[in-house]
């Protein structure tokens, strides 16, 4: 595979892996299974048990695992054409990842804070 097009996997991958991510960790439709898992990583019995379930809660934690998940369904190697191209192409995918997901969640803060601004607006027009 030549560069150009590592290059434009580096950038597209990252795509469907945020998403997943951020979808799992922060959404409302995983909402039910992600209080479960907060409530064993603070409440769990032994280290292991704590740490797995926090796994679950947190979007860059969890990055990782779903990075892992399309290396093996895609085949994404970057730079070598061995397992240190993937080992590469892990770490590499999750940066952009998170990278995305970051700017996600300053898009998603500043149209919450506009939102709220136009509210106490209407709400000082209508007295």
């Amino acid at each position: 595979m030549d560069i150009a097009n590592q290059l434009f996997w580096l950038f597209t991958l990252p795509l469907p892996i945020g998403c997943v991510a951020w979808t799992v960790t922060h959404e409302e439709v995983f909402r039910e299974p992600r209080e479960y898992c907060v409530n064993c990583s603070k409440n769990g019995k032994t280290l292991l048990q704590r740490k797995f379930f926090y796994l679950f809660t947190c979007e860059y934690c969890f990055s990782h695992y779903v990075t892992a998940f399309f290396i093996v369904v895609t085949d994404f190697h970057l730079l070598l054409p061995d397992w240190r191209g993937y080992l590469i192409a892990e770490f590499a995918l999750v940066f952009v990842a998170n990278f995305y997901m970051s700017i996600f969640a300053l898009l998603r803060q500043a149209i919450k804070k506009e939102k709220t601004e136009i509210e106490v607006m209407q709400k000082e027009v209508e007295k």
